[in-house]
C-alpha cells in the first residue's frame, strides 16, 4: 500500500484554490479618484438592484445536496463558539465513551481543525495513512477507534498555511469526495477515507463558526451537533453564537456540556466553581436546548490527555471517566429523541 501524504493533498489543494481563484478574480477599476466616485455614485443604484437579484437567485438554489459518508450511520459535531474550552479533550473521550457504554458499537474520530489537529496526541498515533488500491486512506487507530486527523499528513511541528478554499477542499477529501475531478488530477482527485462501517462518525471541530462548520454541515448529513462551553460568561457568549448557526443550518443541536465545571481539591476535597457556577445548563435553558451534563475540572483529565491514554480508556471506573458515560449516554437517548 501507498502513503498519502501532506505533499500530495497539498498539491492537489493548490490546484483547486488556484483554479477558484481565477474564476473568482474581478477586473480592477481604474482612474482617478474623482472619477471612482462618480462612477460608484452613478451606478449605486443598479448595483443594489442587481445584488438583490443576485442573492434571491443564490437562494433558491438552495443549499448543496448533502451526500452520506459510505458505511457511517450518523455523525456527530464536537463544537465550541470558544477555543481553550475542552472541546477536543471531549470529542476524544465521548467517542471512546460511546464505544464503551454499548458494546459492539463501532466509533470513528475526525478532527477536522485543519490548523491546530490535537486528536494525534489525545489518541498517541502517528505516522501516515496507507492508500488502498482504489486511493482510499485508511485511518489510523488506537483503543479501537479509527482516527482521521491532519496531523498524520503534516511534520508534529509544522503548520499548515492553507486559505479557505483549500482547507475546505481538504475537508471533502477526509469526509466524501463530492463532484468529478479534472482528468489531470483524478489519481489523487479520488482520494477519500475508507472509514468502514460506523455507527458513530465523532467530528472535532474547530472553534468558530467558519468556513470548516458551514462546508461539513452542508457537505454530508448531520445527526446531531454538540457544543461544549465552560461555565464562563466570555465562553458563554460565544457557546450561544454556536447554537444559533447550528440552528441557522438545520442541524439539531443535541445539547450543551458544562466542561471545567468544578475543581475539586485534591488535599481538603473543597469543591469550588473556578469558572462560576452553572452557566452552561442556564443557556440551554433560555436556547430551549437540552443540558448534556458536568465533566469537572481535573488534573487527571489533563495528563491522560497529554500522555494520549485518555481517562475513559486509562480509569474507566473514575468519576472523571463516569462524566464522560453519562454525557455519551444522554448524547444516545437524544438521537433517539430526534429519530422519533
Amino acid at each position: 500500500m501507498a502513503h498519502f501524504t501532506y505533499g500530495r493533498l497539498s498539491c492537489l489543494m493548490s490546484a483547486h484554490a488556484n483554479k477558484s481563484l481565477l474564476l473568482r478574480a474581478r477586473p480592477q477599476i481604474k482612474g482617478q479618484s474623482a472619477r471612482c466616485l462618480h462612477f460608484t455614485r452613478r451606478h449605486m443604484s443598479a448595483d443594489a438592484t442587481t445584488l438583490t437579484e443576485r442573492q434571491k437567485q443564490l437562494m433558491s438554489r438552495g443549499l448543496p445536496e448533502r451526500k452520506a459518508i459510505a458505511g457511517v450511520r450518523q455523525v456527530l459535531l464536537v463544537a465550541s463558539g470558544k477555543g481553550g474550552v475542552g472541546k477536543s479533550t471531549t470529542a476524544v473521550n465521548l467517542a471512546l465513551a460511546l464505544a464503551a457504554d454499548r458494546p459492539g458499537t463501532s466509533v470513528g474520530l475526525l478532527d477536522a481543525d485543519i490548523y491546530g489537529p490535537s486528536i494525534p496526541k489525545m489518541m498517541n498515533l502517528k505516522g501516515n495513512p496507507q492508500l488502498t488500491h482504489d486511493h482510499h486512506m485508511i485511518p489510523l487507530t488506537n483503543y479501537g477507534i479509527p482516527c482521521m486527523s491532519m496531523g498524520f499528513l503534516v511534520d508534529e511541528d509544522a503548520a499548515v498555511a492553507w486559505r479557505g478554499l483549500m482547507v475546505m477542499s481538504a475537508l471533502h477529501k477526509l469526509l466524501t469526495q463530492v463532484g468529478t475531478p479534472p482528468p489531470r488530477l483524478q489519481v489523487c482527485a479520488r482520494t477519500k477515507v475508507a472509514w468502514g462501517p460506523l455507527d458513530y462518525l465523532v467530528v472535532d471541530l474547530p472553534p468558530g463558526t467558519g468556513d470548516v462548520q458551514l462546508t461539513i454541515t452542508q457537505s454530508v448529513p448531520i445527526a446531531g451537533a454538540v457544543v461544549v462551553s465552560t461555565p464562563q460568561d466570555v465562553a458563554l457568549q460565544d457557546a450561544r453564537r454556536g447554537v444559533q448557526m447550528f440552528k441557522k443550518v438545520n442541524v439539531p443541536v443535541l445539547g450543551l456540556v458544562q466542561n471545567m465545571s468544578t475543581f475539586e481539591c485534591p488535599k481538603c476535597r473543597q469543591q469550588t466553581d473556578i469558572f462560576g457556577s452553572d452557566g452552561a445548563r442556564q443557556l440551554a435553558d433560555s436556547l430551549g436546548v437540552a443540558f448534556l451534563g458536568d465533566v469537572p475540572l481535573h488534573v487527571h483529565i489533563r495528563q491522560t490527555s497529554d500522555l494520549g491514554t485518555p481517562v475513559v480508556v486509562s480509569s474507566p471506573g473514575s468519576p472523571e471517566a463516569l462524566s464522560y458515560i453519562k454525557l455519551a449516554s444522554a448524547v444516545v437517548r437524544r438521537l433517539e429523541q430526534i429519530a422519533t
